[in-house]
């Protein structure tokens, strides 16, 4: 063959191949992106290369250690969105959305599930323990929640985590505590469902509702004895287990499927998505303070490989931070204040954890940590939420840096003990004074209430879009 003619054909075929994609893309466009049922997404939406969509995702993260009021957040966008998504984590992540006089408590659900017209995601990188989301549904049923069995769709490559996973995480934890401070794990077997996959041990929704049964009773029996050799004490009812999640199929099956393939379409149609990230990027096990960190990454990279989308998908990053900082458990807290003041943020921000009780660590707002994980997320804005907590004080501190033996610290540490005896900087603003929590308006809010917020602007770099002075829907302000 000439080269002529060769070049003639390799035209034809990509001519060919683009006009084919065009066809394909033309009526993947023209179908409505939420089918009845999992089984009715057209293949063909993972039949041509990928390209940039018009409607990016938009991403709401947690800026600092957790608990900053990303469902109420997560909740407001989701009554403009098609679908809402869960990325990763499990029921260790809790988020309270407040309707009307209603208060929801959403520990694996998206917050997004209170949206009747948005389709709510749980992710391949989600782990589930079914027990507790049947019951979490239970909950919210009772509290008002409708129509959530029509509008829920699991991955069926999300990992399940097992009863004995929970019994495992507290074992960990106990051992942990006889050599070395332990972790503060909530114990709900996350990190051991987590290593579990990682082992290549785990089981997913998929093996769960496969046709073959036989082969997820091998590879349960399997993987408790493989933890029994680990955890001799650890006793399993695997019999009761089996028959226990053969009851659990039947009621999960209408409600898995391949969620990638739903979300490529869903972009595709230029529908609107939300993904709710979990926890929080101080926890994310590679870039928090780690080990005293989640089994997950709750950094925005979480969202491609816990949904399945590539990165040209991501469109808008929102960062939740509270206007101070809060902690549950153990490990660094730099900012931290062991007296009178946080105390006073404990019991007005009312700083009890949803999913464990345990109150929470309370200090002063840290822009070392937000730097950090700016760096990381490269947020688009962030959410300022709870400022009314800090109405009554006299003077408000934000840590600006750290130093280290008098020499500044540039960055914040990857080795946990370069945090012990450092020095924090503050910058000491005058407190307001004033009430906050009827501020419907960014002009509403006290001079020195947007002082503060003007120079968390200014020291980050990243404007804030909304600021929140309360619990419910209403008490968000909008900034721009």
């Amino acid at each position: 063959m000439s080269a002529r003619t060769a070049e003639c054909s390799r035209g034809v075929f990509s001519e060919h191949i683009i006009q084919e994609r065009d066809c394909r893309e033309k009526q993947l466009r023209s179908v409505d992106a939420r089918p009845a049922k999992m089984s009715d997404v057209n293949n063909d939406a993972l039949k041509f290369s990928p390209v940039s969509p018009e409607t990016k995702v938009t991403v709401v993260l947690g800026a600092q250690w957790g608990d900053e009021g990303k469902g109420k957040v997560v909740d407001m966008l989701a009554t403009e969105s098609d679908v809402v998504c869960r990325c990763q984590g499990g029921n260790n992540a809790g988020h309270t959305v407040v309707v009307e006089d209603t208060e929801y408590d959403f520990h694996i659900l998206p917050s997004g599930i209170i949206n009747a017209s948005a389709m709510s995601l749980i992710g391949n990188g989600v782990v589930v323990h079914l027990g507790q989301l049947f019951e979490e549904l239970a909950k919210n049923e009772a509290k008002g929640l409708k129509g959530w069995e029509n509008r829920l769709i699991i991955s069926d490559r999300a990992h399940i985590v097992f009863d004995f996973h929970q019994s495992v995480d507290g074992l960990q934890e106990s051992e942990r505590s006889k050599t070395s401070v332990s972790l503060g794990t909530t114990k709900k077997g996350i990190g051991p469902c987590y290593a579990s996959k990682a082992s290549r041990q785990g089981l997913r929704m998929a093996d769960l509702l496969a046709l073959d049964q036989s082969s997820f009773e091998t590879r349960f029996r399997s993987i408790v004895a493989s933890h029994q050799n680990m955890f001799p004490e650890l006793k399993v009812d695997v019999e009761a287990e089996l028959q226990r999640y053969k009851e659990f199929a039947e009621k999960l099956r209408p409600l898995v499927g391949n969620t990638i393939a739903y979300i490529h379409k869903a972009v595709r149609s230029n529908k609107r998505v939300l993904v709710e990230g979990a926890n929080a990027a101080m926890l994310d096990i590679d870039f928090g303070t780690y080990p005293y960190v989640t089994s997950s990454n709750c950094s925005v990279g979480g969202a491609c490989t816990g949904l399945g989308i590539p990165p040209s998908f991501i469109g808008e990053v929102y960062g939740v931070v509270k206007a101070y900082t809060t902690r549950v458990g153990v490990g660094p807290f730099p900012t931290e204040q062991i007296n009178e003041i946080g105390e006073t943020l404990q019991v007005q921000g009312g700083e009890v954890g949803v999913t464990t009780g345990r109150p929470r660590r309370c200090g002063w707002l840290d822009m070392m940590l937000l730097a950090h994980t700016n760096m990381i997320n490269g947020y688009s804005a962030i959410a300022l939420t709870k400022l009314d907590i800090l109405d009554q004080f006299e003077e408000i501190k934000i840590g600006v840096r750290y130093l280290k033996n008098g020499e500044v610290m540039e960055y914040f540490p990857a080795d946990m003990s370069l945090l012990e005896d450092i020095t924090v900087e503050y910058l000491t603003l005058p407190g307001w004074r004033q009430d906050t929590s009827q501020c419907r308006v960014y002009a509403e809010l006290p001079e020195r209430a947007r002082q503060y917020v003007q120079h968390i602007e200014r020291l980050l770099s990243v404007p804030v879009k909304w600021i929140g002075v309360g619990k419910s829907r209403s008490s968000m302000i909008t900034v721009f």
